[in-house]
C-alpha cells in the first residue's frame, strides 16, 4: 500500500490515541490540578503525532527520518511524566501499565519505521552512485 497523506500512517493513528488517552487520564481531578505537569505530558504527547505529521509533509526521506527521531523522544518524555504521575499518586498503576504498554509499541514502531526509511535512502544513494 502507498502512503499518501499522514493519515494512512498506523503510528500516526497510533499516537492520535494515546494522545486521547492521555487527556482524557490527565483530566481527571488530581491530576487536573497540577497545570504544570498536566500540560507538560500534554504537550509532550501533542508533539509525537506533530512531527510525525511535520516530518512527512517536508516530502523529504531524511527530514522524515528527523522528526521521527524528535517523534520518538517526545514518546519518551511522556513515558518519564507517566512515572512521575505514578509515582505521586495521580494515576493507577493499572493505567500506568496499559499506557506505558502502547506508548512502548507506539516507540518501537517508530523506530522500526526509521530503519526502514534510513534503508530506502541509503539503497537510493547506492544506486544512484
Amino acid at each position: 500500500m502507498k502512503i499518501t497523506q499522514f493519515e494512512d500512517l498506523d503510528v500516526w493513528r497510533l499516537s492520535l490515541k494515546i494522545t486521547r488517552d492521555i487527556y482524557d487520564l490527565s483530566s481527571k481531578k488530581e491530576f487536573n490540578r497540577d497545570f504544570g505537569l498536566r500540560d507538560q505530558i500534554r504537550r509532550a504527547v501533542v508533539s509525537v503525532s506533530s512531527n510525525i505529521v511535520e516530518g512527512f509533509e517536508k516530502n523529504n526521506n531524511n527530514e522524515f527520518i528527523r522528526f521521527l527521531k524528535i517523534a520518538k523522544g517526545f514518546a519518551g518524555e511522556v513515558r518519564n511524566q507517566l512515572y512521575i504521575s505514578l509515582s505521586i499518586g495521580y494515576i493507577t498503576q493499572t493505567d500506568f501499565d496499559k499506557l506505558n504498554e502502547t506508548i512502548i509499541n507506539l516507540s518501537n514502531q517508530i523506530g522500526k519505521f526509521i530503519t526502514y526509511l534510513d534503508l530506502k535512502r541509503k539503497d537510493k544513494q547506492f544506486i544512484t552512485r
